[in-house]
Order: structure tokens, then sequence, then C-alpha cells
């Protein structure tokens, strides 16, 4: 083998070797930009599901300050399951429902289309990972005084399927509506089979939502943290820490 050949071998070498290289880089830097896309998606839509289903539990909670407090006033329990007409309980009870069954279709999804992707690299998406678990042990937890609105791991990945739209594909997955739900609930038995004890539940707690409070109080915590996460600098809900802490602060003082 002659000096030319020799080079042109090592060239050829060295070229094949470089464009390997070159294309592992390329499909890690794809591979990471595909992961910050996704996470960028879901993460969004998952702070907005989490957001709604901390909002109607403030609403609760917030509503047993009211209903302690001296006044006409009532809380969102009082007002639409109690007093409300039947339309407006019944929308009182499917609402509530319904976020809590959105928020986890998206944590379904999301378990879905990311649980392949390289996550470990990022101390946020742990820490996101992490206080969805937490989110789900509250949900999960048995109490001796109420268990309203108590899900099992199982139940919350069963409830989470159902809520993902048939139509998704990965990347771009997402939730049925109020309306979709709605029209399930009416129309298909096995869904609604899914949904009865929770809708049962929203009416015993209209009826004495006190023994439910510590539960509830440490599920709407843990998504509160859930989101301080997703929206770290407030950008999407720049007023509702504010409306948290007056929550907090009024149900300290109702006792």
């Amino acid at each position: 083998m002659d000096v030319v050949t020799l080079v042109s071998a090592a060239v050829a070498l060295a070229g094949a070797a470089t464009a390997a290289v070159l294309g592992y880089w390329t499909q890690r830097r794809l591979r990471t930009l595909e992961q910050r896309n996704l996470m960028d998606a879901y993460g969004a839509s998952l702070a907005w599901a989490a957001f709604d289903l901390q909002s109607r539990l403030f609403n609760i909670l917030y509503g047993y300050a009211i209903d302690l407090a001296p006044g006409p006033r009532h809380g969102f329990l009082t007002t639409f399951l109690v007093n409300g007409s039947p339309e407006e309980a019944e929308y009182a009870r499917r609402s509530t429902i319904f976020v809590l069954a959105e928020y986890l279709g998206w944590v379904e999804i999301m378990r879905r289309d990311i649980q392949f992707l390289d996550l470990g690299r990022s101390r946020t998406n742990q820490s996101v990972m992490i206080k969805i678990s937490d989110v789900s042990s509250a949900l999960n937890r048995m109490s001796s005084d109420s268990n309203e609105l108590r899900l099992f791991r199982a139940q919350q990945r069963a409830i989470g399927e159902l809520m993902v739209h048939p139509d998704g594909e990965p990347g771009r997955r997402r939730c049925l509506g109020f309306a979709e739900f709605s029209a399930k609930l009416d129309t298909d038995d096995v869904f609604r089979r899914w949904f009865q004890q929770l809708l049962a539940d929203i009416d015993s707690l209209a009826e004495d939502v006190t023994p439910a409070l510590p539960r509830l109080q440490r599920i709407q915590q843990h998504l509160v943290a859930l989101i301080d996460l997703l929206d770290p600098k407030s950008e999407r809900f720049p007023h509702f820490r504010d409306a948290f802490d007056r929550d907090r602060h009024l149900r300290a003082a109702a006792g």
C-alpha cells in the first residue's frame, strides 16, 4: 500500500470519526430541544390544570371560612350546592370533579410522552416530578375523619387515562374539555362509574366540609408548590399567591 493510499485511508477514517461525533452531538442537542419543548408545552398545560384544581379547593376552603364569619355572605359549596338551583348544584359537582380529572389527565399525558426522555439532568424537572408525586400521595392519603376526594394511585391513573383525548398523538396530546366530559357523564355508563363516588363526595363536603379540611389543605399546598415550580416568575398566575395567603390567614382567624 503506497503513501497516498495510506493518507487517503487515514483522512477517510478521520472524516468518518468526525461525522460520527458530530452526528452524536447533533442528535443529543435535538433530543435536548425535544425534551425542552415537551416540558414547556406540557408543563404549561399542567400548570393551568393545577391552578384550576387549586382554585376550586381554594373556593371550598375559603368558602368554609366565609360561612363561619358573621354576615350574609356564603361560601362556594353553600351558595351553589345548598342554596343554589338544581342546575347550579350540578354544575358545581361536575366542574369540581372535572378540574380534578383534568389535572390527572395532564399528569398521565406527561407520564406517557416524557417518561422515555432523560429528565435526570434537570433539577427543575426532577423537582416537578417529585411534587407531582407529593400531590398523588396527598390524594391517596387515608384519613379516619374524612376520605372525600380520595383516590388510590391506580384510580388516579385510570381517571387520567379516561381524560386523555383519543385523537391526540405523542407530543400533541390534550385532555377532554368540559363539554366532552359532561357529555360522557350523561351517555357513557362505564365512564360515569369512575366518577360516581367523587360526585357523591361533593355533596358530602357541602353538608360538612370540616372533617375534610386537613386533607384538602394538604392537597392544595402541594398544588401551590407545583405551580411555583412550573411558574417560578409568576408570569402565568401573578396574583394567585396573594389569594392563597389571604385564604390561609382567614382560615386561621376562623379557628
